[in-house]
């Protein structure tokens, strides 16, 4: 099963859509008011009654499109006209974004506002949702802004950059973000139906892509980037008959071979001070840890990495949500089936947990050993996370070259969303517990020791780690020698994650 035709670019209508979606306004900030926070959180989530029943009637051009292009719905070409006031209900038609039903029209696409953290605002048309279609979704579907392209988004940094990839572009989510900090932007994609909608996206935005079709990395074969953003086909799918492979989830490999082969082979692509910001699930067998695995990646690919997981389940947990991804729903016997493939899969790798997660890689300016972090993050974080991905980066690779006696020599003081936080039992005058919280960025806690507590205590800017650790061994009575040690694995630690900071 195949989807219907993509929608076309002519120059000349699309810059009358242009002008009509920006005089509605069709902003994503004013459709949330439009719809109210109640409604507009549901739809996020993919949840449409309160939506429907907000813009049920609507005649206002803001809420004619959202009932029209957002949900779907069946909309007075009368009401579209008054909308489109530039395009017209029959450009709308010639772009082919709708088609007539009588006295109504129908959208052949989902369309919908997009915006960043930076001030800037898109439109993203890609295939309907499955809210507004009956049925498993077609093999291949275009899928247009979800929780993977947001996520991937936020955690991308936004430094200026020569040249930037987005590998699998989809509809082009992450090339409308690239195109706001990068000269030029290549975007590749195997799905020819996918390359049409991000051509289309492109012409609606004002953008200049490079768009090239081919499988992950061959279409820039020697060809380096300074940045290259992935949300790659990373499902893990069973290789069995009758299991449907959707272009936009399925890399057509075993495992999670194909997140693997990307993380080891990526760095043939990047340019001196690259990054590389991926996200993907792994598998762990029974015994195993998950770093484990994901650090065979990244030890084979020569690279910084700084992986954080923030998700983990189990292989029913997993089965279920992508049988349901795909439409089909719980209690068929086509679902049934699909879980069964899925838990027959992971059984014959005796695999007991899958991890979600987003992979950082950086290629070094200069010739050093690589530095590896692979940390559990699994609570809320700081949105965006761009601005702490780049300065973590930054952090890491200047932590890498100093040693730890340089490391003491720098008088390092805590970062302001830095607090302190003491648990003790009722009535002692002695903390048990002694936690260092970070308020913004992964939003971590350290635990403490008593000579750890003291030193971050002191980091004021005003006195060297090494002054500081040689008053305070001499208090607790402990070798200077041991609380330097214990001092530099803890600075490096806090200084990689935004702790510390050096002045």
């Amino acid at each position: 099963m195949t989807t219907s035709a993509t929608p076309h670019t002519d120059p000349a209508l699309l810059d009358a859509l242009r002008e009509d979606l920006a005089a509605a306004p069709f902003r994503a900030d004013a459709v949330h008011e439009r719809l109210g926070d109640l409604a507009a959180s549901a739809f996020g989530r993919g949840q449409t009654i309160p939506a429907r029943r907000v813009v049920a009637g609507a005649t206002d051009p803001l809420g004619v499109l959202i009932a029209c292009f957002g949900l779907g719905l069946p909309t007075a070409a009368d009401d579209l006209g008054t909308a489109l006031p530039r395009t017209g209900v029959n450009g709308a038609i010639t772009l082919g974004i709708v088609e007539p039903q009588g006295a109504d029209v129908m959208a052949v696409c989902d369309l919908r506002p997009h915006g960043d953290d930076l001030g800037n605002s898109w439109w993203i048309a890609s295939d309907p949702t499955d809210h507004a279609r009956s049925g498993p979704l077609p093999v291949d579907h275009v899928l247009g802004i979800g929780g993977a392209s947001t996520t991937l988004a936020s955690w991308t940094p936004r430094t200026q950059v020569a040249r930037a990839l987005d590998l699998g572009t989809g509809s082009g989510v992450q090339a409308l973000h690239l195109s706001g900090h990068a000269e030029s932007v290549v975007a590749t994609d195997l799905s020819e139906r996918a390359l049409r909608y991000a051509t289309f996206n492109a012409a609606l935005n004002g953008a200049d892509w490079d768009l090239r079709r081919g499988s992950f990395l061959d279409p820039v074969a020697g060809e380096t980037f300074d940045l290259i953003v992935s949300n790659p086909p990373f499902v893990i799918t069973p290789r069995a008959d009758g299991v449907p492979l959707y272009e936009y989830r399925d890399g057509g490999a075993a495992g999670d071979d194909v997140v693997a082969a990307l993380t080891k082979g990526i760095g043939a692509h990047l340019a001196p001070g690259g990054i590389a910001q991926l996200l993907g699930n792994w598998e762990t067998a029974q015994g195993q840890d998950w770093r484990e695995r994901v650090g065979e990646w990244v030890a084979e690919s020569g690279l910084d990495a700084w992986v954080v997981q923030r998700d983990v389940q189990d292989p029913a947990e997993y089965a279920e949500l992508w049988s349901r991804d795909g439409g089909h729903l719980p209690g068929t016997p086509e679902h049934d089936a699909l879980v069964g493939a899925w838990l027959d899969d992971f059984a014959a790798r005796d695999v007991t947990q899958i991890g979600f997660g987003v992979i950082t890689l950086h290629k070094p300016r200069t010739q050093r050993a690589p530095f590896v972090d692979l940390v559990e993050v699994t609570g809320p974080v700081a949105a965006p996370m761009g601005p702490t991905v780049a300065a973590g980066l930054v952090a890491r690779d200047h932590l890498a070259g100093l040693d730890d006696d340089a490391l003491l020599d720098i008088a390092w003081r805590c970062a302001d969303d830095v607090t302190t936080e003491t648990h003790a039992a009722p009535g002692a005058s002695d903390p048990r517990v002694i936690l260092l919280r970070q308020g913004g960025g992964l939003r971590r806690a350290i635990r403490l020791d008593t000579l750890d507590a003291a030193l971050v205590s002191v980091c004021d800017g005003e006195l060297t780690a090494r002054q500081s650790l040689a008053a305070i061994s001499a208090l607790l009575d402990q070798p200077t020698g041991e609380a330097l040690a214990a001092g530099a694995r803890l600075i490096r630690r806090l200084a990689e994650d935004g702790f510390l900071l050096a002045e």
